[in-house]
């Protein structure tokens, strides 16, 4: 298999810290990763869009020759596919709530945040929209509060003491924050406090690079 990313864009580095998560916990997946630089525009080329039409990234390419190309869609196939130590509680309703949680973060913040970055100071030049990043800023407010609440009682990650997928797609998120030197966390003792915990994580590490 192969992972196509680019080591800065959120949806990418939720699937590589997702693959770095499941690999301290001993699995194996033999997964080649392979960079496709955005910054010189190589998803907009034929190679790239014979995987995705949609010229986004990350696209996991399967043994089969097939591709998959949503990170979520991804992250789901490795935990069906290498059941052992997958990251969703085995627990019908346990499960639910943890992929609950992930939608609420990558819906209500990982997105509209990645919207923010660009309206603000827009890695690929996009120009500033003051407008747009004041209104996504105030949407992302409520989630942000709801987040703070579940991390006060004292829990390590965002789901228990365990990373789960929403560890990773709430990580990349910020990441990209970083990166533009802009930071939506604001005095949310509990949120910084995880933020620190996840990125000082070996698996984190070798992934995060802002």
């Amino acid at each position: 298999m192969k992972l196509y990313m680019v080591p800065l864009a959120p949806n990418p580095t939720k699937a590589m810290l997702y693959v770095a998560e499941r690999e301290a916990l001993g699995a194996s997946f033999g997964i080649e990763q392979v960079m496709v630089n955005t910054l010189k525009g190589r998803h907009k080329e034929p190679e790239h869009l014979a995987r995705n039409p949609f010229g986004t990234l990350p696209v996991l390419e399967c043994d089969d020759g097939s591709f998959l190309k949503e990170s979520l869609a991804i992250i789901e196939y490795l935990e069906d596919r290498f059941p052992d130590g997958a990251l969703l509680p085995a627990d019908p309703l346990a499960r639910a709530h943890a992929r609950d949680m992930e939608r609420i973060i990558d819906v209500r913040i990982a997105t509209p945040m990645s919207r923010y970055v660009h309206a603000k100071k827009s890695p690929l030049g996009l120009p500033p929209d003051p407008e747009l990043a004041k209104q996504l800023e105030d949407d992302m407010q409520t989630p942000l509060d709801y987040l703070e609440s579940v991390l006060s009682d004292g829990r390590s990650l965002i789901m228990g003491d365990a990373p789960s997928i929403a560890d990773c797609t709430m990580q990349a998120a910020l990441q990209f924050c970083r990166f533009a030197e802009l930071d939506l966390r604001g005095d949310r003792a509990n949120l910084c406090a995880w933020d620190e915990r996840y990125r000082a994580r070996e698996p984190a590490k070798a992934v995060l690079k802002w």
